[in-house]
C-alpha cells in the first residue's frame, strides 16, 4: 500500500451475522501514523437495479460504474432494514435495529412529531473514530431523531449540514398527485440545518444534491491534513424527486433517471477532489442504499431489477442493495458473490483504522477487510431479515427461509404467518419463485437453531419509534 501521498482516504459510498467482533489490522493500517480517512455516501430508496453497472438499460451512471468496474462489485450486499431510520441506525452502530431501540410496534421510522431517536448510549462510527482524533461530519439526511439531544452533534459528529428526516415530511398536501406534480419546494416544509440551527425552510431541494456535495468538498478540503470521517447520506432518490436545471431532461429513464444522473455526476466530483489532493490511491469507496425502491411511487420510484418486491419488505428487493468497494492498489478488483452487509462497515472501518470495536455490547457486523484486500471468503454466512420487532426471514449461505410474509404500500398488505416456511435457493433463484421447503427439511432445522441462538442474545430496548406526545 502506498502511504506517501498524505492521509489515506476511505470513502464508503453506501446506497450483517451475529458476533462479538474484535478489530484486527489485516490491511496493515493499525500502526500507520497517517490513519485512513473515511467517507460513507449513502443513497435513499435506490434499488438494486438502478445502476447501469447493475443492469439498468437506460440509467447511465458512469462515475459509479467506474468504481464497480475498477473495484469490487458485491452482488449479495444487504442492509439491516427495508426502511430509512432503522437502516441508518444499524449502519452507524453495526447492530440490528432490535438491539438499538429502532424496532417499534406501531411506527417504522421517525416523523416530525416523534419524541425519540437513536439512543445516545449507542456508539456510532463517528464516536468510535473520534477516540482516535478524527474530524467528523455528516452532510445530508439524518433521520435518527430531530430533537436536539438526538442530533448528529450529540452522536459523535463535529459538523452537521442537512435535512433531519425524509424529504417528503412536513408535507403541505401529502398524496400521489403532489408527488407526481411539477416539483415545488413549498409543498414540503422540511428544514435545512447547519449544526443545531435551521438555516432554510423550506429547503430548496432543487439544488440539494449539489449543495450537499459542495459542503462535502469543503469538508474534505479543510480536513485534508487531519484524519476525518465524513458521512454523506443523500436525500435523493427518495420521492419527491428534485434535480438541478442542468440535469432535467437528460436521461432516457425520465425524471428519476435525471435525478440519478445528478447524483452520479456529484460522485464524480468527490472522486475528482480526492485525485486533485493526491489521495485517490488511498481512497476506499463503497456504494450502497438504505433500502430497496419505493414501488408506491411508480415511475418516480426505482427498480429492484430481478429481485422480488421493494422498500418496506423482507423480500430480496427490499433489503438487497448494490455494494461497491473501490481503493486502487488495495482493493483487489472483481465481482464478489459472497454476502456482506451495512452492519459490517463498523468492524471493517475499525480494522482499517486501528480503532477498537466496542467490547461492552454485541456487534452484529463482521470484518470484511480481508475480502477487500485478498478476495478471501467473506466471514458472513447468515443474516436475519427483521421487520420491526420480528424476524420475517433468514438467509444462511445458499438458502433463504421466510416465516412471515408481507408486502408494503399496497392495499393487499396482509401479514401472513406461514405454517410451513418458504425456502428458496437464493443463489439459483434470487427472484424467490421456487419453493424447496419439502426438499430440504434439514436446512429448515438448521435455521431454527440459528434463530433460537440469536433470540437468546436479544434484549429489547424501549421502542424509540413509538414515542409521541400524549
Amino acid at each position: 500500500m502506498n502511504t506517501n501521498n498524505g492521509f489515506i482516504a476511505l470513502v464508503l459510498f453506501v446506497t450483517v451475522t451475529l458476533c462479538s467482533c474484535e478489530a484486527n489490522s489485516s490491511l496493515g493500517n493499525a500502526s500507520n501514523e497517517n490513519p485512513p480517512n473515511v467517507i460513507i455516501i449513502f443513497m435513499d430508496d435506490m434499488g438494486y437495479g438502478d445502476l447501469s453497472s447493475f443492469g439498468h438499460p437506460t440509467i447511465q451512471t458512469p462515475h459509479i460504474d467506474r468504481l464497480a468496474n475498477e473495484g469490487q462489485k458485491w452482488t449479495n450486499f444487504y442492509v439491516a432494514s427495508s426502511v430509512c431510520s432503522p437502516s441508518r441506525g444499524s449502519l452507524l452502530t453495526g447492530r440490528y435495529p432490535i438491539r438499538i431501540g429502532l424496532a417499534g410496534e406501531k411506527h417504522r421510522v421517525f416523523f416530525p412529531e416523534s419524541l425519540g431517536g437513536l439512543p445516545t448510549s449507542e456508539i456510532t462510527i463517528a464516536e468510535m473514530l473520534k477516540e482516535l482524533g478524527y474530524k467528523t461530519g455528516i452532510i445530508g439526511k439524518w433521520h435518527l431523531g430531530h430533537l436536539q439531544e438526538y442530533l448528529p452533534t450529540n452522536q459523535g459528529f463535529d459538523y452537521y449540514y442537512g435535512i433531519p428526516y425524509s424529504n417528503d415530511m412536513d408535507g403541505v398536501k401529502w398524496g400521489l398527485e403532489t408527488f407526481f406534480a411539477e416539483p415545488d419546494i413549498n409543498m414540503w416544509n422540511v428544514p435545512l440545518m447547519e449544526n443545531e440551527t435551521i438555516i432554510e425552510r423550506p429547503a430548496n431541494q432543487h439544488t440539494i444534491t449539489k449543495r450537499y456535495t459542495d459542503k462535502a468538498l469543503e469538508f474534505i478540503q479543510e480536513n485534508q491534513n487531519d484524519p476525518f470521517f465524513l458521512y454523506l447520506p443523500h436525500s435523493m432518490v427518495h420521492t419527491p424527486l428534485f434535480a438541478s436545471e442542468d440535469f432535467l431532461g437528460t436521461s432516457k429513464r425520465g425524471f428519476y433517471g435525471d435525478v440519478m444522473s445528478e447524483v452520479d455526476f456529484n460522485v464524480g466530483r468527490i472522486t475528482s477532489k480526492l485525485e486533485s489532493l493526491g489521495i485517490d490511491e488511498n481512497t476506499l469507496i463503497v456504494f450502497t442504499s438504505d433500502n430497496g425502491p419505493w414501488h408506491l411511487m411508480l415511475e418516480h420510484g426505482g427498480s429492484a431489477g430481478l429481485l422480488k418486491d421493494g422498500k418496506g419488505t423482507t423480500w430480496e428487493g427490499g433489503m438487497r442493495v448494490p455494494g461497491i468497494f473501490y481503493m486502487p492498489g488495495t482493493v483487489t478488483p472483481g465481482v464478489i458473490e459472497d454476502m456482506g452487509t451495512s452492519l459490517d462497515l463498523l468492524p471493517t472501518i475499525a480494522s482499517l483504522t486501528g480503532a477498537p470495536v466496542p467490547s461492552d455490547r454485541i456487534i452484529d457486523g463482521v470484518d470484511l477487510s480481508a475480502v477487500l484486500k485478498d478476495k478471501a471468503a467473506s466471514p458472513r454466512d447468515h443474516f436475519f431479515y427483521y421487520r420491526m420487532r420480528e424476524i420475517y426471514a433468514v438467509r444462511n449461505r445458499t438458502f433463504k427461509a421466510h416465516y412471515i410474509t408481507q408486502t408494503a404500500y399496497k392495499k393487499d398488505n396482509q401479514r401472513r404467518v406461514l405454517e410451513q416456511p418458504l425456502l428458496y435457493n437464493i443463489l439459483h433463484d434470487p427472484s424467490e419463485k421456487y419453493d424447496h421447503a419439502d426438499d430440504y427439511p434439514e436446512v429448515l432445522a438448521e435455521f431454527q437453531v440459528l434463530i433460537s441462538n440469536h433470540k437468546k442474545t436479544v434484549k429489547e430496548l424501549p421502542f424509540e419509534m413509538d414515542r409521541y406526545p400524549e
